[in-house]
């Protein structure tokens, strides 16, 4: 017979969400909206990952993102040594470009998560890439969060977890969000319950409060990551992408994720496009409006080529993000591969 320990345990791992309690945590993340020393990103399409015909195409997104954004704050951007010559053609003379080994862009999972002490020292996490639980090569990837937190002068926090940066949405107040399908998967975390994933959460970002939803294994590399479905537009309210496709599985677990978010949060929902100008649609497309990126004065954004819905969600995100220019673009080639803008970005605070 479980003992009155054992039932207490699974009572609160069934919960939507449970809280953390530890006072005068020495580390905090910053919220994404909070301002930045800069962006880093990841210049890289292998052929062999992304095909021959769509790598140029990825490329040419992977510069208009990194351009866009150098509008407003410095860029440092990695970049593979096989596309250096490009890089110099087509990045924005203002870019920092730092030649390194690299197999893939998505500098949001590869990159480190950088957060701040409570004197105002910078830190980053290493959170163990492992190729989404080992589904693609990673041999290169996996150095790059060191490498850039020593570039920084940051100091490195320890820690076992494996996690990917767009698998957690936390609003810099002491709230999280995250996916039990993707952080809580045995391909990452095999020997890792709940409460210990939260207590260590808490130690390396200053997170309090979790908010659990299931998400979906095996459908997309990522299992699942929360930053394609629920967003933090500023600390008590959470912008929920919504599917517009009744045939897809995210129509039932986008308005699954809005039920469970809006017991907790003021929500915003903006809804998938149905409408696509592009030869790249796929069973891989990440067609979403909430993978944008916030940087210092901007929010750069996707936009697909279905006017109403793009104009839509634009409108949305101008009303969340009043004091920000929205900036969109086109990057297909990057939704071809399940990405997003903030897919490839990560921010570097001040």
């Amino acid at each position: 017979m479980p003992t009155r320990r054992q039932l207490l345990k699974q009572a609160a791992a069934s919960l939507a969400w449970s809280t953390v309690s530890r006072a005068n945590e020495p580390w905090r993340m910053p919220d994404e909206s909070a301002p930045h020393q800069r962006t880093w990103m990841a210049f890289v399409a292998k052929p062999s990952i992304w095909g021959r015909q769509l790598a140029p195409q990825v490329l040419d997104d992977l510069a208009s993102i990194a351009n866009a954004i150098a509008e407003f704050e410095p860029v440092s951007i990695l970049v593979a040594p096989e596309n250096a010559n490009l890089a110099r053609r087509t990045l924005s003379s203002s870019i920092t470009q730092i030649e390194h080994p690299l197999d893939d862009l998505w500098m949001r999972d590869t990159g480190p998560t950088f957060v701040k002490s409570n004197d105002g020292r910078l830190g980053y996490i290493d959170f163990n890439f492992n190729g989404w639980g080992n589904k693609q090569s990673h041999r290169k990837d996996r150095e790059v969060a060191s490498f850039i937190g020593e570039h920084a002068g940051a100091t490195r926090l320890e820690t076992t977890l494996v996690l990917e940066g767009g698998g957690f949405e936390i609003n810099g107040e002491g709230d999280a969000i995250l996916t039990e399908s993707c952080t809580l998967n045995p391909n990452r975390n095999p020997d890792v319950d709940k409460a210990q994933f939260e207590a260590e959460l808490a130690r390396l970002l200053g997170i309090k409060r979790f908010t659990w939803l299931p998400g979906i294994a095996g459908t997309d590399i990522t299992d699942g990551h929360i930053d394609f479905y629920a967003r933090f537009c500023d600390h008590d309210t959470a912008l929920c992408s919504i599917e517009s496709d009744q045939s897809l599985s995210d129509y039932d677990i986008t308005r699954d994720n809005l039920a469970r978010l809006s017991t907790r949060y003021k929500t915003v929902t903006v809804n998938t496009p149905t409408e696509f100008d592009t030869n790249e649609i796929s069973d891989d497309f990440a067609a979403g409006y909430i993978g944008y990126y916030i940087c210092n004065g901007a929010v750069i954004c996707q936009a697909f080529g279905d006017r109403k819905a793009d104009q839509k969600a634009q409108a949305i995100l101008r009303q969340q993000f009043a004091n920000r220019e929205i900036v969109p673009l086109r990057v297909d080639g990057i939704a071809a591969g399940g990405g997003s803008i903030h897919c490839s970005t990560q921010q570097q605070p001040v």
